[in-house]
């Protein structure tokens, strides 16, 4: 079991590469639409997914609760993909949600303007400026997703394994340098090691998102650890009965391990206007 993510700049080959590379090595390709449907069908409303996805929110919805909410049901989204084995993954900020598992390869495609622009031409039969907006206006909401959501330059390529050029590389030799990085990267000690350590990730966030959706516990920035026998819920809440509620839930939920409380309890706190 590996899984591939992919982050591209626009008209960077990134779909094409991926769907590409998952016919040749018999791998999921999950596509953008794929994510959207399974973060709507866990429970995030329809209407305000164009607030959030792969976008930076406006600023009011940057200060809203649902950003929050989209963020656990994305993160929930990208797990349970990697989590059916063998797949590879595109955009939404998934290298970042992944990076801790052994056996994940991160990938970026990049090409020049000038490459990218004739490509957006071709395809949408658009005129130059048209295509150079396509290009300024699609960086700039990649930037600002993975900005307010990770906290992350999604333009830095230490955050990758690789980063091809495909102004310089067609499909066909990156499919190639991509299954041999797999063969050679995916050894079946960090194909064991990747599945342990994402099923304790997956637990962990159906965790949360229990406590979110079904307890309405309002626990601000909710996380919770996985690590050996030891669970860690952290956050921050305004009162220690919320803290108590959580602790009580996560214990009914994973009674073999011990759970503890990494959780800042601040009177008054309000993260929202």
């Amino acid at each position: 079991m590996a899984v591939i993510t992919i982050s591209r700049q626009v008209a960077a080959l990134g779909d094409e590469i991926a769907s590409a590379l998952a016919k040749e090595i018999g791998y999921t390709f999950i596509g953008r639409k794929d994510i959207e449907a399974r973060i709507i069908e866990l429970g995030f409303p329809a209407e305000k997914l164009k607030k959030y996805d792969e976008k930076k929110p406006g600023f009011f919805a940057s200060l809203a609760k649902d950003r929050d909410e989209y963020l656990d049901y994305l993160q929930l989204a990208i797990l349970e993909a990697a989590a059916k084995d063998n797949c590879i993954l595109i955009g939404r900020g998934a290298f970042v949600i992944l990076e801790t598992l052994p056996n994940h390869l991160a990938v970026r495609f990049v090409a020049n303007d000038a490459i990218r622009t004739e490509r957006l031409k071709t395809e949408f039969a658009w005129d130059e400026k048209q295509a150079k907006q396509r290009i300024t206006e699609s960086a700039a909401n990649r930037a600002g997703f993975h900005k307010s959501f990770f906290n992350v330059d999604n333009t830095d390529s230490t955050h990758y394994h690789l980063v091809l050029n495909t102004g310089m590389l067609g499909i066909e030799d990156s499919v190639k340098i991509l299954k041999n990085l797999k063969d050679v990267a995916i050894t079946p000690e960090k194909e064991a090691e990747g599945k342990k350590k994402l099923q304790d990730l997956l637990s962990a966030q159906r965790l949360v998102n229990k406590l979110v959706f079904e307890y309405n516990l309002n626990i601000n920035f909710l996380h919770a650890v996985i690590s050996g026998d030891t669970l860690v819920l952290q956050g921050v809440a305004d009162s220690s009965a919320l803290v108590e509620k959580a602790m009580s839930v996560a214990q009914k939920v994973f009674p073999d391990l011990t759970v503890q409380s990494a959780i800042s309890v601040v009177q008054d706190f309000k993260a929202y206007p």
